[in-house]
C-alpha cells in the first residue's frame, strides 16, 4: 500500500461520521450545516485529494528519498521507537508550519481556505486547498528525512496527522476532561477557527497541544466562537475559494511594488491599507487648507 493515498481509504470513516453529525444535527435541529457550504466543502476535498496525491508521487516523494538518501541516517531502522520519535518529530513540525502558514501570507494564500467557511462542522475538515504543494507546506517535513526517517513513514505520519485533525472539527463534542490538557480536541480547535479579537492565531497544535502551551500560543475556549475569516470572503465557488488570496497577494505586490507582502503577515496588507488611507487623508486635508489659504489671500 503507497503511503500517500491513506487519506482516500480513510475517507469511508470520514464520511460515515459526517453523515452522523448531519443526521444528528438535523434531528435537534442545531444549524451548524448549510448545504452549500457543505458542497462548496466536498468540492474543494476532492481537488485537494488529486492535488496532494499526484505531487507526493511525482516529486515529494522523490525529493524525500534524495534528501534521506543524503542524511544522517540516524533512525532509518522501523523500530517502534523510531516511529514513536518520528509521531512527536513530526507533531512539533506541524506546529511549527500551522503558526507560519497564520503568520507567512504565501502559506496563508492555501490555508485561508480551509479557515475561510462561517461554519463548523465535519465537512470543514475536507476543506483544504490544492495549491498546499504551491506554498511549500510538504518542505516542513524536509528535516525529518534529512534525520532519517523513512520518506514512506514520514508521509504516512503526516497523513495520519492530518486524519486525526477530523475529528476535532464539530461542535457536538464539547470538553473531554484530562485530554483537553495534553491533546488538541474540539474545543481547542473551536477557539482556532474564531475570528473573535482573542482567538486569533491561536492553538496551532496538530495532535499534541502541549506546543501551544510552550510556545505561548494556546488560550482555552471560553466566549462562543464566530467562525470564518477576517475580510470574509461570501462565496460558495471552490475557484474563488482557492484562489482568492493568491490574487489579492499578487496584486498587492504588482500594486505597492513590494515583494514583502509574499512574506509578511496577512494583516500586514491591512495596516499598509490602513496606512495609505490616512497618509492619503492627510495629504488631501493638507492641500484643500493650502487651497483655502490661496484663495484667501487673492481675496485679500
Amino acid at each position: 500500500m503507497d503511503s500517500s493515498i491513506i487519506l482516500l481509504l480513510l475517507a469511508p470513516v470520514f464520511l460515515i461520521i459526517f453523515a452522523m453529525e448531519c443526521i444528528y444535527c438535523y434531528r435537534k435541529s442545531i444549524p451548524i450545516y448549510s448545504l452549500k457550504d457543505t458542497l462548496a466543502n466536498i468540492a474543494l476535498s476532492l481537488m485537494y485529494q488529486v492535488s496532494d496525491v499526484l505531487f507526493t508521487l511525482l516529486v515529494i516523494k522523490t525529493i524525500y528519498i534524495w534528501i534521506f538518501n543524503h542524511g544522517l541516517q540516524i533512525f532509518s531502522i522501523n523500530s517502534i521507537w523510531n516511529i514513536a520519535l518520528l509521531f512527536l518529530f513530526q507533531d512539533f513540525l506541524y506546529y511549527w508550519f500551522h503558526r507560519a502558514a497564520h503568520t507567512v501570507r504565501w502559506l496563508w494564500a492555501s490555508h485561508v481556505t480551509h479557515h475561510s467557511s462561517t461554519k463548523l462542522n465535519f465537512s470543514t475538515a475536507f476543506r483544504q486547498s490544492m495549491t498546499y504543494p504551491i506554498s511549500g507546506m510538504w518542505m516542513f517535513w524536509m528535516p525529518l528525512a534529512y534525520m532519517g526517517f523513512n520518506p514512506d513513514m514520514i508521509i504516512l505520519v503526516v497523513a495520519l496527522n492530518l486524519a486525526f485533525q477530523f475529528f476535532i472539527h464539530t461542535q457536538i463534542v464539547k470538553k473531554i476532561g484530562v485530554l483537553e490538557k495534553i491533546f488538541n480536541t474540539p474545543s481547542h480547535h473551536r477557539a482556532h477557527h474564531g475570528t473573535n479579537p482573542q482567538y486569533i492565531d491561536k492553538n496551532y497544535a496538530g495532535i499534541l497541544i502541549i506546543w501551544d502551551k510552550i510556545f505561548g500560543s494556546f488560550i482555552a475556549e471560553k466566549d462562543v466562537p464566530n467562525y470564518g475569516i477576517v475580510g470574509q470572503v461570501y462565496s460558495y465557488n471552490p475557484i474563488t475559494l482557492t484562489f482568492h488570496e493568491w490574487r489579492s497577494m499578487f496584486s498587492d505586490v504588482f500594486r505597492n511594488k513590494n515583494l514583502l507582502h509574499f512574506i509578511m503577515p496577512p494583516s500586514w496588507n491591512r495596516v499598509q491599507q490602513s496606512t495609505t488611507q490616512v497618509v492619503m487623508a492627510h495629504n488631501s486635508k493638507h492641500l484643500k487648507g493650502e487651497k483655502s489659504n490661496g484663495k484667501s489671500k487673492h481675496v485679500e
